[in-house]
């Protein structure tokens, strides 16, 4: 296997991408659908700031007591609004990208005279994987360089730690990206024909996304088991009735936290399975990041980035044997 060949192959595959009319119609919806979010988070974002400056006024710009201070809104949650459109269309373009990477070339009887020449079969796979994800590469790089044209027009500057956030989360998107083509170029490499790989491609990103997610949450109340059931309050003022009462609630409430705790366990390792699950708690996770501790927030972005870098890792390790060993008669 020779580097440069694997460069030749992924420039063909990447100049063939960014001149496919379906790669930029799908890439020209998204940037749409991402401007539009974005014009819904830049509203919010000023109402919010608007009425974090009218509070901080009205405590006369002083500190008073811990946790009397109102909290200053982010451009994260900016960002979170262009997770949804990259969750949708993005996913769509990553299979719109990796579907026919082979299979049309099988149709076309093409692959024979490629491998006629001096080129090996793992540069082939490797150059054209390269070339997709270049083009992925590209096309989210396009989507966030608006995004944040659009906030310097707005005269929002994000800060140094929201920079970082930004950059972990465009991180998990390329990923997310990087799983669902890693499906499709596995697909394209098993099914014969490429209008069959799309279709499968398509369910099965719905399948991950949606059906994965109802099977978390009913799996998880089966696992769970029966919800404990809140006590009575009782009526009168017999006092040892009312002290009974108080142990009870405080029995429900810890059985409500087991219960709970049992909940989120099953569909937190459910959901690990499903790309956008991952993508999608990662995202929520550094738009929200008060609403958990910090060590605890850390644990969760990265035990999901986890997931989402074995997803790519287990397809790409497919697609990759599978035509290594392809009968081309």
């Amino acid at each position: 296997m020779i580097a440069e060949r694997i460069l030749i192959v992924a420039q063909k595959e990447f100049t063939d991408h960014l001149t496919s009319r379906k790669f930029l119609v799908i890439l020209a919806l998204l940037l749409m659908l991402a401007l539009l979010g974005m014009h819904q988070g830049i509203g919010q974002y000023n109402r919010d700031l608007e009425s974090y400056n009218q509070q901080l006024q009205a405590a006369g710009d002083a500190a008073g007591p811990a946790g009397t201070m109102p909290e200053r809104p982010s451009i994260l949650f900016i960002f979170w609004q262009l997770e949804s459109s990259l969750m949708v269309f993005g996913g769509v373009l990553a299979i719109a990208t990796g579907a026919d990477l082979v299979s049309k070339e099988k149709e076309s009887r093409s692959l024979k005279t490629l491998l006629a020449r001096p080129v090996y079969r793992d540069e082939i796979i490797n150059g054209k994987a390269l070339g997709g994800m270049a083009a992925l590469g590209v096309a989210l790089a396009v989507a966030f360089t608006l995004t944040f044209a659009v906030l310097l027009v707005f005269s929002i500057v994000p800060t140094a730690a929201e920079v970082v956030a930004v950059l972990i989360f465009g991180l998990a998107s390329f990923l997310f990206l990087l799983a669902f083509f890693a499906l499709a170029l596995a697909l394209s490499v098993v099914v014969k024909e490429s209008g069959h790989a799309v279709v499968y491609g398509l369910a099965l990103f719905f399948a991950f996304g949606y059906l994965l997610q109802m099977f978390g949450m009913i799996l998880a109340g089966v696992a769970a088991g029966d919800i404990p059931q809140r006590p009575e309050m009782p009526n009168g003022d017999d006092e040892a009735v009312w002290k009974a009462y108080e142990k009870e609630s405080g029995q429900y409430i810890e059985e409500m936290e087991v219960y709970r705790s049992k909940q989120q366990f099953v569909t937190d390792t459910v959901y690990l399975f499903s790309p956008m699950m991952a993508y999608n708690t990662v995202a929520s996770t550094i738009a929200y990041p008060s609403d958990l501790p910090p060590e605890d927030a850390a644990s969760r972005i990265w035990q999901n980035f986890a997931a989402l870098l074995v997803f790519p890792s287990v397809f790409f390790a497919v697609a990759y044997t599978r035509f290594m060993r392809m009968d081309l008669r």
